[in-house]
């Protein structure tokens, strides 16, 4: 292979992944929001394996987890942020 070749198909390398750079940046920088998964308490037991709904109702009570509430008073269900339940979880303090 000669030294003009080997620049040729360097210079085809450099071409692609500044692109696939350029792709990248593009798709970082979109200002759209993030979908959120909302769980109900048996989701939440289904996403942390050995958790029980009684131990979430509880944390829920306790104010360690946030929570929102859906429907009329008490029998309105309680979605918990699953990205929450996660950092809760994993040692992480939640923001609200």
């Amino acid at each position: 292979m000669t030294t003009n070749r080997k620049n040729e198909l360097i210079a085809q390398l450099v071409s692609v992944l500044s692109e696939l750079i350029e792709t990248d940046d593009s798709d970082i920088t979109n200002d759209s929001p993030s979908a959120v998964e909302m769980l109900t308490i048996k989701e939440c037991t289904e996403a942390v394996k050995g958790l029980s709904e009684h131990t979430v109702r509880k944390l829920i009570t306790q104010g360690k987890l946030p929570y929102m509430r859906t429907g009329e008073g008490k029998n309105g269900k309680m979605l918990i942020n699953k990205v929450d339940l996660l950092n809760y979880f994993n040692g992480q303090a939640t923001d609200r």
